[in-house]
């Protein structure tokens, strides 16, 4: 049988990934990968797409990015139309998504980013998730703060309020990255975030896949308005941000 081949226009994304840099920090190992980007000479070159893994889990990476941009639209599309200048916490900074299309929106005000691992935070200010970040990086509106986001939420430091509030720091709130991100989705987690949101304020999840139980504990948590809103995949179960808002 002769040799498989793929087409010059397919080639890149058949690569295996390539790790670009390896760190192993207080919550264990974090990896950057790429793929495609490394056609030989004369094909047809597949765009890099880069992957953050953390701890051997997959969390993201820059192939599709509408369901990070929809945390951040939704909730500004929650908040009253008459209030000026909303303050936004991201909860993390992952390939940069959401802090992009925060910054590109002028009606936020103060948009601060909480992200508790240091080689992200250096692969987007030295590295290559710059391609995504670097306008939003240089916006005086953008704050990024080295911290975890679990602690920050709950903790004196924290107690400024914000207007809505966009967590992606797992997978879910059922499938979470590390088993202390499991507090920040029970009763006590819900209530300090309600607790850091201003009146009428939006908490934002994103999650990749819907949970019925998550929507259960927010309205138990009493948060108003509480609502899905799903983005269709390629295969599988549709990612999905959960909203819901704090009473006035």
């Amino acid at each position: 049988m002769s040799p498989v081949s793929f087409p010059p226009s397919t080639a890149g994304l058949q690569e295996a990934p390539r790790t670009l840099d390896r760190r192993e920090g207080p919550y264990g190992e974090v990896v950057l990968r790429q793929r495609g980007g490394t056609a030989e000479p004369g094909a047809t070159e597949a765009p890099a797409v880069y992957e953050i893994i953390a701890n051997g889990c997959f969390l993201m990476d820059t192939s599709d990015g509408r369901s990070e941009r929809l945390l951040i639209d939704a909730a500004l599309a929650e908040l009253p139309a008459d209030r000026q200048r909303p303050a936004v916490l991201i909860g993390g900074l992952g390939v940069g998504f959401s802090l992009a299309r925060a910054a590109a929106e002028p009606r936020w005000g103060r948009i601060a980013v909480a992200e508790r691992e240091r080689a992200v935070i250096d692969w987007h200010r030295e590295g290559p998730l710059s391609a995504v970040s670097a306008d939003a990086l240089a916006d005086p509106r953008t704050e990024i703060l080295h911290t975890d986001l679990v602690g920050y939420i709950r903790t004196e430091a924290g107690r400024e309020a914000f207007d809505a509030l966009c967590l992606d720091i797992d997978n879910g709130p059922d499938w979470t990255v590390t088993d202390d991100n499991n507090s920040l989705y029970s009763p006590t987690g819900l209530a300090a975030c309600r607790d850091r949101l201003t009146p009428g304020g939006v908490l934002a999840v994103w999650s990749a896949q819907p949970s019925p139980a998550f929507e259960l504990a927010l309205r138990n948590a009493g948060f108003e308005d509480v609502r899905t809103e799903e983005i269709p995949v390629v295969r599988g179960v549709p990612d999905v941000v959960h909203l819901a808002r704090k009473g006035a």
